[in-house]
Order: structure tokens, then C-alpha cells, then sequence
């Protein structure tokens, strides 16, 4: 079997409402969600999903390689880049290259990912964290009884600027989960918005009123020494990681022992999340992966032994993307279809560059100029937008 070529398209998510964190809210109810397609000579193709701007660079790597050597092929996209450097956006065209590849390999072998990668059962336990800072509290409650429907039994809040907004919500997120748990787990995360006081003094001020499982970002990505020293101050577990890029990005943290759990975005691929969870287990720390559409490395979060919970953000899958998953008992149940599981509807798919993407001008990935650089909680743009973060000249 030999790689013989690659499809790049696109879809969409659609919420069916706005999403977003502390950093921003997205204008819109919808998200681009591209989809790289792996052909082979003998007709198995591999689905990948996340960004690919890169393909194009990385895909000699691979080409004419049987594609069931998915772990040596990992490591040969790394040299492949490695003048460059593997960090950014072509880290994710490698992710979502090594998706495709094991999808492959378990498509070959008849069988499901979780089973190729050696896990037990199929569930995977998940927590609901549904984006949800530009929505009312009337809207925070509903979206989280839904999940509580489901039987989750926690959930992680979005904020980190005004404390007089959020303690509410986690009260009221905490109320919609008690259905399902006597003390619901309750995370926050504030998505790398403060500096070290700031984080000290908000934590402790909501561990003043509850309990917290765990604070995610707290500070930035990279800030080991802060991270440790923020530990000692609060009560709340530490997390981060799903924003590095590479081993050799958390042997930091990990030295300086700033982590409580070790997280690892969806995006970065399967063996990505495998070795990092390897790192973590040597460290006799936890694993959770942070979502991303169709929740591919829950496949191989079912096979780790340190596997603490996977984030969920929504009960709904991508336009044209039929995946093999249901949610129940508080987490994600895996079917039986070969390969991680997802069917692509072409027809309802594009060609990636069948339109030029229109550059956002806020929302969450967008870090805002004055964050970490706040005195008091200014006017926020989902509270009145009419009203600037800074005087207009």
C-alpha cells in the first residue's frame, strides 16, 4: 500500500449559537473546518481534519510511503521541516496528516482506531465546555442542561475579566450539573489572560465562594516559573498545553512541576497526543485532550492509561461529516466503523481554495492588545458593542 495523493476541502460547524472566550466572541454561529482527504493506491482513503496550510511543503514526506507506517512516517514529516522548524501552523498540517495516516492503518486492519491503538472499552469519559462567553445566562443554562441531559457531570466556564459576570455562571453551571452529581466537577479557564497576581487574586476570590477542579491558562503558554508559583497560591489544579507544539515544549512546565494536568489540543494529531500522554504518565501526571470537531483523539485517549476526562464542545458533528460517536453517562461512546470513524459527504464540502478566507478582526483567537494589562474590568464588546476597549482616534 503507497500514499498516492491528497484532497483538500472544507466545511463548517454550525453551533446554532455564537462561540467564543475572555479574548473574544467569533461574529458568527458558524466555523471553517477543513478536511484533508489521503488517497492510497488500493482505494482506503484516511480523513484528517484540522488546519493544513502547509500540505503542500509536508506531503513529499510521505508520498509513494505505505501509509501504515504511521509513526516512523510522524517522525520523517518532523525532519522534513526541521531547517524551519516544526512549531505553528505546520505542526498542524503534521497532525492532521498523522490523523489521516492512522486512520488509514486502522481502515486496513478492518477495525476501529481505539481497537488498532490497543484500548479496552469505548467510552471515554468527557466533560461539557460549550464556548460559551458570548452567551446570555439564560442561554449558559440551557446549553449546559442539554449536556446534562446526556449525563455530564461536569463542565469548564469561559472568563477571566469580570468576576462580578462570571461567579454567577459558574453557580449556575454548577446548579444545571448537580442534577447528575451531588459536587459536579466545575473548571475555568481563562485562556492565558492574566499575569500572576491577576490569576492569584481571581482564583482565590471564586475559591472563596466554591470549589474549582482545575484553572486552564492561567497565564501564558509558556510561563513555567509562573505557573509553579501560581500552584502553591491556589487550591485549584493547574492546567495547559494544548497550545504547544512538540515534546520538547513541555519539558519546562514539567521540570518546573507548574502543572497539575497535562493537556494537548486535538489538533496536534494521534501520535502527538500519544507521546505527550507517555511524558505525562513518566510524571505520574493526567492527560486531557482539548476538543476539536468529531473529537478524533478520543480514539486514542481510550488507550492511554493516564486519561483523566476529554473536553466535549457541542453534541452536533460538522455539515457532510457523519461520525461514528454518541454522547452518554457523561462522555463519548466510539462505534465499531473502521478508521476514527468519519464519513464525508463531498457534495457538501468545498475545495479549500474555492474562496479566499476573510482575515477576523477579534474573536478568540485573537489576542486583545490590553489583556494581562487591565487595572478594572472594562466594558466588554458582548455586554454593550457599542462601546470601545480603547478610545477610538
Amino acid at each position: 500500500m503507497k500514499v498516492t495523493g491528497y484532497r483538500s476541502l472544507s466545511t463548517v460547524h454550525d453551533w446554532g449559537r455564537v462561540t467564543g472566550d475572555v479574548n473574544g466572541v467569533q461574529s458568527g454561529e458558524t466555523t471553517p473546518v477543513p478536511v484533508l482527504i489521503l488517497e492510497t493506491d488500493v482505494g482506503i482513503e484516511g480523513v484528517g481534519l484540522g488546519s493544513h496550510f502547509d500540505i503542500a511543503r509536508v506531503f513529499p514526506a510521505i508520498d509513494g510511503e505505505d501509509p501504515r507506517s504511521v509513526v516512523a512516517l510522524y517522525d520523517r514529516m518532523l525532519d522534513w521541516v526541521f531547517k524551519a522548524g516544526h512549531a505553528g501552523p505546520v505542526f498542524g498540517t503534521i497532525g492532521a496528516v498523522d490523523m489521516a495516516l492512522w486512520d488509514i492503518k486502522a481502515k486496513a486492519a478492518d477495525e476501529p482506531l481505539w481497537r488498532t491503538l490497543g484500548a479496552r472499552e469505548r467510552f471515554v469519559p468527557a466533560y461539557a465546555s460549550g464556548l460559551e462567553y458570548g452567551l446570555t445566562d439564560e442561554e449558559l443554562a440551557g446549553l449546559y442542561g442539554r449536556f446534562a441531559d446526556r449525563g455530564f457531570k461536569a463542565g469548564k466556564l469561559k472568563g477571566g475579566r469580570d468576576l462580578d459576570r462570571d461567579l454567577p455562571r459558574l453557580e449556575i453551571m454548577r446548579e444545571v450539573l448537580s442534577r447528575n452529581s451531588r459536587r459536579p466537577a466545575l473548571m475555568f479557564d481563562a485562556n492565558e489572560s492574566w499575569n500572576q497576581a491577576q490569576a492569584a487574586r481571581y482564583v482565590a476570590a471564586i475559591e472563596e465562594r466554591m470549589d474549582l477542579t482545575w484553572v486552564e491558562e492561567p497565564l501564558r503558554r509558556w510561563d513555567a516559573a509562573g505557573m509553579a508559583v501560581l500552584r502553591g497560591k491556589v487550591r485549584a489544579a493547574i492546567a495547559s498545553g494544548e497550545n504547544l507544539t512538540g515534546l520538547e515544549q513541555y519539558r519546562p512546565l514539567l521540570d518546573a512541576k507548574a502543572l497539575d494536568i497535562v493537556q494537548v489540543g486535538n489538533v496536534w494529531g494521534i501520535t502527538h497526543f500519544l507521546r505527550v500522554a507517555v511524558l505525562a504518565h513518566g510524571h505520574d501526571l493526567p492527560v486531557s485532550p482539548v476538543a476539536y470537531n468529531a473529537n478524533p483523539v478520543a480514539h486514542a485517549a481510550a488507550a492511554v492509561p493516564n486519561l483523566l476526562t476529554c473536553e466535549l464542545q457541542d453534541l452536533h458533528f460538522p455539515v457532510g461529516l457523519d461520525v461514528d460517536q454518541q454522547f452518554d453517562d457523561g462522555g463519548i461512546i466510539l462505534g465499531d466503523r473502521p478508521g476514527i470513524g468519519i464519513l464525508v459527504n463531498e457534495s457538501q464540502l468545498s475545495p479549500v481554495n474555492s474562496a479566499a478566507a476573510i482575515p477576523a478582526s477579534t474573536g478568540p483567537h485573537i489576542r486583545p492588545e490590553r489583556a494581562a494589562l487591565r487595572l478594572v474590568a472594562e466594558p466588554d464588546v458582548i455586554d454593550d458593542p457599542a462601546v470601545p476597549l480603547r478610545p477610538v482616534s
